[in-house]
């Protein structure tokens, strides 16, 4: 059994504890003083700091710590104000040479603070402040690069962005009214910040990994948050850009394949027993929205001159954002208009309604409602019918929002889907 080697009021700690502590610290230590001494060696120019200097800064930052609980905080502070001093010598020293980058004088800074913090017992934090650093330091050259790749209507629609996220959304007021008592402001602000934000970030990876890889994992990201939103955003697209179309065809499938993906997580996490009356059917589903990823993938590879179409293409459409948050209230109000009337009954009807507007909350209701008040056939079968009714409301929007060579290539998609979607249902 470990003996207590520090005890000052509530901080305790003991022997095993502070060896593992020291080793976390002499290991951040190395890291941050390896990339610095490599970073030197690279450019070829005379280091402030390289490992070993760093290994001895978080170590007095650990000691620093240590010494402020066994004796007083004053000597903690003391030590950090000799570091100050140094580091602004150093400054200033390098800086009337010409390099007046701060960079490692700011690391050896955080590399004492981060000493302390591994005394202090956060490991994890400063492990994660350590990888952060570290990368940070590292990606110079690319983080340059990325900067000077941005142009001025883009940073533009980035700032109006996080204006409207940390400015505007926050004030919107998270209370419900009116029919049904279903509008929330604050929801529906959330839904046109996630919109206008999948398209953001799908042209940030369009732009960055090029057209082809870009829009395959903005399709499966937006996937993941909403396969609807997603549809919208590559929908409006392809009516302001048709050559874009099958692009865009290949981010709304990989965003349907990606919904299918979260109905077997959901049904798998609640109820093991639904999962395994119901993954047949939708393997069946799933199956067909990856042939039709493939399909479109491989066919858009054959179109030139996607780079330049996507470089003309706008960052941020924020009038887009807001009608897809008007579309969504709408189809709220359609949805709780339904089961106000239908009640408990009609549980098939009451899911295809459900699904037109959310496939997580009516799979998790209904996987946690199996085998209780619901037979697992019967909610098989509504799960499936919930999913099939929110790929005919993105089949609807991509059609309505989308351009006309989109258009064909989702009711080629979505016919496939659909019927693979009937033949499902018999299995069940």
């Amino acid at each position: 059994m470990d003996s207590q080697f520090v005890d000052m009021l509530t901080f305790k700690m003991t022997q095993s504890e502070f060896v593992v502590r020291l080793l976390v610290a002499i290991g951040i230590g190395c890291l941050i003083g390896l990339e610095r001494e490599h970073n030197a060696l690279k450019e070829k120019v005379q280091s402030v700091a390289g490992m070993r200097t760093f290994v001895f800064v978080v170590l007095l930052g650990f000691m620093g710590a240590m010494t402020s609980f066994l004796f007083s905080p004053w000597i903690y502070f003391g030590v950090l104000l000799a570091i100050i001093i140094v580091v602004g010598i150093s400054y200033w020293i390098t800086a009337s040479l010409g390099d007046i980058g701060a960079t490692t004088e700011s690391s050896v800074l955080i590399a004492f603070l981060l000493g302390s913090l591994t005394f202090l017992g956060f490991i994890e934090i400063s492990l994660m402040i350590t990888v952060v650093v570290v990368v940070l330091l590292s990606a110079k050259i690319r983080l340059k690069a990325v900067i000077g790749k941005i142009t001025g209507d883009e940073l533009y629609d980035f700032i109006r962005f996080t204006v409207i996220v940390l400015l505007v959304f926050p004030f919107l007021p998270n209370a419900t009214f009116g029919p049904y008592d279903v509008i929330n402001p604050h929801e529906i602000g959330l839904v046109i910040i996630l919109t206008s934000g999948l398209g953001f970030v799908g042209y940030v990876l369009m732009r960055f990994f090029g057209a082809e890889w870009g829009i395959l994992l903005s399709g499966f990201i937006g996937g993941l948050v909403s396969s609807t939103a997603t549809t919208w955003i590559f929908a409006k697209k392809s009516k302001e850009n048709d050559h874009l179309s099958l692009y865009c065809a290949t981010a709304i499938f990989s965003a349907s394949a990606m919904m299918i993906v979260r109905v077997f997580v959901w049904t798998f996490v609640f109820n093991r027993l639904l999962f395994s009356e119901l993954y047949l059917a939708m393997l069946i589903v799933f199956g067909s929205a990856v042939l039709c990823v493939l399909y479109f993938y491989f066919k858009q590879r054959n179109v030139k001159g996607m780079e330049e179409v996507v470089r003309k293409d706008k960052p941020l459409d924020l009038p887009g954002a807001l009608v897809f948050g008007l579309l969504y209230t709408v189809i709220l109000l359609i949805v709780s208009y339904a089961n106000a009337n239908l009640g408990a009954e009609g549980m098939l009807v009451s899911s295809a309604i459900a699904g037109f507007s959310d496939i997580d909350a009516i799979t998790i209701s209904i996987s946690k409602l199996t085998g209780h008040s619901l037979d697992v056939a019967l909610a098989s079968k509504a799960v499936l019918v919930a999913t099939l009714s929110n790929t005919l409301v993105k089949m609807g929007i991509g059609i309505w929002a989308g351009g006309r060579h989109l258009q064909y290539y989702l009711y080629l998609g979505y016919g496939v889907m659909l019927l693979a979607g009937v033949v499902a249902f018999f299995t069940l």
